[in-house]
């Protein structure tokens, strides 16, 4: 009787397995899927029964280095991360061999078909939303296999030498261009205030001898300035109207 009781437990103790909360446990009895073990200590018969551990935490996969030509025949070379989740434990050992693997290549290849639908010009400033239109062409296919796609991000796009010259010496160009368009508005608003400044002097009397007078005054405030002054016609005619009267 002892022994019948201590090979049981003996039994019973081998055939203990730890599932931690983060996992799930997909078993198989006798080479068919069984049922998926929630998170605690599960029993799992020796030779009648496996499992398989499956990691349900979001994960980031680095989607490596792609070589694509985009639609205005640039080449360029393209990297991203994805994140993911398993959904389904069982879909993903059941419905594909490496779900990480097949994420990852699955990945490669429609980024490399998006990004070569799009030019340059759309890539470098969509770049959210051509992650967005990877992440929807992923999500939907990988479904089948129990994962959820969470996020994808473009980390890195590299331009050939050449062409990082050619936009940095288009961007200095676009640089020169707004510089002068200021400078030249500027001289607009500047010519516009002295247009209305002039105009205002004239349409007042005595406007612009007062104007005059000020300069004077504010010249002469430096006794190292010679001052030659030109009276102007109209106060010769001033004093010729007193002279009349």
């Amino acid at each position: 009787m002892f022994y019948i009781i201590g090979a049981i437990v003996f039994l019973l103790v081998i055939s203990l397995r730890q599932v931690n909360q983060y996992e799930r446990g997909v078993k198989f009895t006798m080479g068919k899927f069984s049922s998926v073990m929630s998170p605690g200590w599960r029993v799992v018969l020796p030779i009648f029964q496996s499992y398989q551990k499956v990691d349900i935490r979001v994960k980031a996969t680095d989607v490596p280095d792609q070589n694509v030509i985009t639609r205005d025949n640039i080449s360029v070379k393209v990297n991203a991360v994805i994140y993911y989740k398993v959904d389904s434990a069982e879909k993903a050992i059941l419905e594909v061999e490496d779900f990480m693997y097949a994420i990852s290549q699955y990945a490669q290849t429609t980024m490399r078909n998006i990004v070569g639908e799009v030019t340059l010009d759309e890539l470098l400033t969509q770049r959210e939303k051509i992650a967005t239109r990877i992440q929807e062409v992923v999500a939907s296919d990988v479904v089948a296999w129990g994962i959820k796609i969470n996020n994808v991000e473009l980390k890195d796009v590299s331009l050939p030498p050449e062409m990082e010259r050619t936009i940095g010496k288009q961007a200095e160009a676009e640089r020169e261009k707004r510089a002068t368009i200021i400078s030249s508005e500027g001289e607009l608003a500047a010519a516009k205030n002295v247009a209305d400044a002039a105009r205002l002097l004239a349409d007042s009397p005595g406007a612009l001898h007062l104007r005059t007078l000020q300069s004077i005054n504010d010249i002469s405030s430096d006794q190292s300035n010679t001052v030659v002054f030109a009276v102007p016609l109209e106060i010769l005619r001033a004093f010729e109207g007193m002279s009349k009267k």
